[in-house]
């Protein structure tokens, strides 16, 4: 799977790790559903660091269609509840 990581870059992540990011976007969609800001910053910031460990990064000038699309670390719960789907960040 390609991951996006807005203002990043893209990651090449492996199958086997999509049920972690799973586990990590409905901590993200919680936090906002809740209106935590706190939790929204922490959970948001573990699901982006998974995918950066998980990953490999992809070349900047690499032409991969992206799977999915992360907002940024710096992303506010407001933008990122814009960007939530009835799958959360991360869809399936």
């Amino acid at each position: 799977m390609i991951a996006r990581i807005l203002g990043e870059g893209q990651w090449d992540v492996p199958e086997q790790h999509i049920e972690e990011l799973n586990r990590l976007d409905a901590q993200v969609e919680a936090a906002v559903e809740s209106g935590d800001k706190s939790g929204f910053s922490l959970s948001l910031a573990a699901l982006l660091d998974a995918v950066r460990k998980a990953g490999s990064p992809l070349p900047a000038d690499s032409l991969h269609d992206s799977d999915l699309i992360l907002p940024p670390s710096d992303a506010t719960i407001e933008e990122v509840r814009d960007l939530l789907s009835d799958d959360g960040l991360i869809p399936g």
